[in-house]
Order: structure tokens, then sequence, then C-alpha cells
């Protein structure tokens, strides 16, 4: 199939290469043209505009940051929506507010286009091998259309509900995570005097109640670096993760919900990056708290 994506960051690229392992033809664009290079040779054609992404593509994909870009990407001079798009499917990724979703899909479908947003649980690991958990919000037939794409991707594909709702699970899904990284932190924050090795400590919490499934995954990788190894490269940063955090509470602000801890996290989150790990892998965060003075 000739599928376009259109902002290939990291988990952009992760998807873009699993898709080409899986037979597809892709088409990409990029805002920075230098992070194409490793997509291009491994057989995609990279263009110059989201324009001719679409014009090149049955289905086109997009993963973008924020709602901004998602305007730039699809409603700018050049953008996914300036041309004849009507009969293809996009397939809308972004980790957004419910309501940036419905007002793309507004759009989208004007232009007698198909959409469905389908964020993702996991990371670029995932992503690569398509072990990743997708939400999918939208009409029952155009997510059908979307499956055998998205089944080459994911593992796991829920269609949850209408427009929007896709959105919402997906930050229900991280909302937890994020919190648990400062808990984390704060808890081996009480350990500093126990003398168990990293990994045996990480272990341990991994085979209590207290110690969550991310915690078999990610645990080894926390405890090098509290061991004193180096930090390995980021799937998805601390600064990521602030805007996530920003994002839950601008839809309970929204829905009128009380978020106390959600705003703990985020000032806890907002520290770090303000003291250099913005950059740093959020399973890193309890690595920054555990040497924080109070």
């Amino acid at each position: 199939m000739q599928i376009g994506i259109a902002g290939v960051g990291r988990m952009g690229e992760a998807i873009a290469l699993r898709l080409i392992d899986s037979g597809h033809t892709l088409t990409v664009w990029n805002r920075s043209p230098g992070k194409t290079a490793a997509l291009e040779k491994a057989g995609a054609k990279v263009v110059g505009s989201p324009a001719e992404v679409a014009a090149a593509s049955e289905t086109i994909i997009t993963i973008l940051i924020d709602a901004a870009a998602i305007d730039a990407v699809y409603d700018g001079p050049k953008g996914l929506l300036s041309g004849d798009i009507a009969g293809k499917l996009f397939i809308e990724m972004s980790t957004v507010l419910p309501e940036t979703e419905k007002a793309l899909a507004e759009r989208v479908r004007a232009k007698g286009a198909a959409i469905i947003e389908c964020p993702v649980g996991g990371t670029t690991g995932p992503a690569r091998q398509g072990k990743l958990v997708g939400v999918a919000g939208g009409e029952a037939s155009d997510v059908a259309r979307a499956k055998p794409i998205l089944d080459q991707m994911c593992r796991r594909v829920d269609h949850v509900g209408p427009t929007g709702t896709g959105a919402a699970m997906k930050l229900a899904i991280n909302l937890p995570l994020m919190i648990y990284w400062q808990a984390l932190g704060e808890a081996l924050a009480l350990c500093r005097d126990v003398t168990l090795p990293a990994d045996k400590m990480m272990e341990l919490l991994g085979d209590t109640s207290g110690g969550p499934n991310v915690i078999r995954n990610r645990g080894a990788d926390l405890a090098a670096v509290l061991g004193g190894a180096e930090k390995r490269a980021a799937a998805f940063d601390i600064d990521g993760g602030r805007k996530d955090l920003r994002t839950m509470l601008a839809e309970g602000k929204n829905r009128g919900a009380a978020m106390p801890v959600t705003t703990a996290a985020l000032t806890a989150f907002d520290e770090a990056a303000k003291n250099g790990w913005g950059g740093e892998d959020n399973t890193f965060m309890p690595a920054y708290w555990i040497n924080r003075k109070s």
C-alpha cells in the first residue's frame, strides 16, 4: 500500500521503519529534513511538503507534538488539506486534547476524506516490533478500513468510541505512568540506606503489588543508571512527559475534574527539566529525584 507519514520524530520514524519492513511503500516528510536520512536509506521517498505526502499516498499517518503542529501540517499553505484528498484515509496518532481531534476530523471530512485517531501506548522499541497498543476513535467503518495497517503496528487495537475518545483514552493511559515515575523516585529516596544493589531493588519492587508492569520492562535500565551507568538515549523524554501532563490537566479542567496528584507530578517534572533533565528518558525521573535535596 502507498502510505505517507507527515512528521517523523522518534515515534514517527520507528513506525515508518516498521511499515517499510511490512512491505509498504512510504512517502515521508519532516519539518527538519535531516531527520529523514535513515528512512530514505531504508527505502522511503522523502518529499518537500505535507501536500506531496498526501498526493502520493492512499493512507496518511501523522504523529505530531501538539495542536499547533497539527494545524501547521494539515492547514498550512502546502499542508495535507491543501490539495484534493477525497477518498483518502488519515490516521492521526498524536497525544493531544480530544477537542483537537474533533476539530481536525471536521476539517478532513469536509474535504471528502476519512479520518480516525489512534494514539498509541508504547515507545520506539515496541513501535519497531509492531507491539504498540492502539486506542482508536472515529466511525466504525473508518476504523475497520484502518485496521489492517494498525495491526501491523500494534499488538492490540481497541475501537474505544467516536472521535475524541481515543485522545481521552491515551491521556488516561499515560497519566498513571507519569505519576508512577515520580512516585518511584520518592519511594527510592526513602531507601538511600538500603544496601541491596540497584538491580536487586528493582527486581524486588517489580515482584510486589507496588511494582507495575513498567518496572519489569524498564527497571533494568533505571537500575543501571542508579548504579552509575550512562543514561541510554531517550525514547520518550521528560519534556514530552511535561507536555502530556499539561494536556491531561487541560482536559481535566475541561471536564471539571480535580487532579491534584497530576498537578504535583507536573511540578516535579518541570523542576527536573529546569535542572537539565528535560531531554532524558522519563524512566530516569526517579534517578533525578533520589538525589534531590528537600
